[in-house]
Parts: C-alpha cells; sequence; structure tokens
C-alpha cells in the first residue's frame, strides 16, 4: 500500500532510528537532516548526521510482477519496486569526532537491517503509508573509488567522509485500477471461408 510517501517515509525512518539511538551522553543533541545537493555544495558546520539521497533505481530482479489485489479483490496496476541509495554523512568540527559518528551510525543502522512498518510510518505526512506486511532492507552498498569520485565531484567545493548505503525493495503501490473482462466461454471457428489446401 505504499504510495507516493514512501520515499520520504524510508530517509525519516533511517533517521529517525538514529535518533532515537543516539547516546546523549556522548554526543549531546544532534540534528539528523535530508540533504539536497545544495546542502553539501555549500558546506556543512556544526556536528551531526545527515542522509543524501542520490539515486533511484527500479529494483531488477523484481520488475514483473503480477498486479496487485487488495482486500476485496479489485486488482490494481503491479507495485513500481525501487531501490532508493543513500550517503550517510557525518559531519563534525574535527576529524576524530566525524570518524566516531560514522562507526556509531554504522552499526545502529547494521543492528537494524530491516526497517519494520512502525518505524517507516512513525513520522511522515501519513501515519499509514506501509501496509502491516511491508518492510524494508538497508543494506551497506560500498561505492567504488572511481564512482564515490565521480559523485563528489558533482558535489564541490566540500568533500565529506560518507558510506553508502541502499534501501530494497520500496514498493510504490498503483491506484489505477485494471478492469477484468468476462471468461471467455466458447470459441467459434468458421473453417468454411478460408481457402482450400
Amino acid at each position: 500500500m505504499a504510495r507516493r510517501y514512501a520515499i520520504t517515509a524510508v530517509g525519516n525512518a533511517i533517521l529517525d532510528l538514529l535518533r532515537d539511538a543516539l547516546p546523549k551522553e556522548e554526543f549531546g543533541t544532534l540534528p539528523f537532516p535530508l540533504y539536497q545537493t545544495a546542502d553539501l555544495q555549500k558546506g556543512l558546520t556544526g556536528e551531526g548526521v545527515g542522509l543524501y539521497l542520490y539515486r533511484i533505481g527500479v529494483n531488477g530482479t523484481r520488475r514483473n510482477q503480477p498486479p496487485r489485489v487488495d482486500a476485496n479483490g479489485k486488482r490494481y496496476r503491479p507495485s513500481l519496486p525501487l531501490d532508493l541509495y543513500y550517503l550517510l554523512v557525518p559531519w563534525a568540527a574535527s576529524a576524530e569526532r566525524q570518524q566516531l559518528l560514522l562507526g556509531w551510525a554504522m552499526r545502529v543502522l547494521e543492528n537494524t537491517p530491516i526497517l519494520p512498518p512502525g518505524l517507516l510510518n512513525q513520522h511522515g505526512p501519513r501515519h499509514d503509508v506501509f501496509a502491516a506486511n511491508e518492510t524494508v532492507e538497508l543494506v551497506c552498498d560500498p561505492l567504488s573509488l572511481q564512482d564515490l569520485t565521480n559523485l563528489w565531484e558533482a558535489l564541490k567545493p566540500t568533500v565529506s567522509l560518507t558510506v553508502a548505503y541502499v534501501a530494497r525493495m520500496v514498493a510504490l503501490d498503483s491506484d489505477v485500477e485494471m478492469a477484468d473482462a468476462p471468461l471467455v466461454q466458447s470459441r467459434g471457428l468458421d473453417a468454411g471461408k478460408g481457402p482450400l489446401l
């Protein structure tokens, strides 16, 4: 049942997971923003951990799905399975503090590789974006040095310490109902009108 709000809900859920797990006695209160390219280009100040959605792709292994059927038996166009590619971006005044934040954040995300619907629906524009049986898998997905260089080339002048993650199988459901035609009961064949062999 995830629709257009799903992409935003996943990003917010990842940041909520980090925000809730933050050891305040060690780090104090930190911001956990969603970034756009312009945010990273102008540079980061202070301390915090942010998330940058740099790419969205259609999941090729689940591309051809059957129509979605709701509880009333209505059929809808198949869901669009997406993979969301993120950069986790910690920032701090010192390299040591930045690395400490990154290590902590990676450990928290590794502890919760499956994002449940309760977390996904917690803070978003709607609280029913994901159905009770829908989850999203979050996996660390390191970029090659070339891919990382290409990405940071586009984000000049600021280059920061980052790690890449992918949120797999975020299914965007369709509201377009598929019309059901009646089943074929019989078929007629008129062989008398064709050419004789």
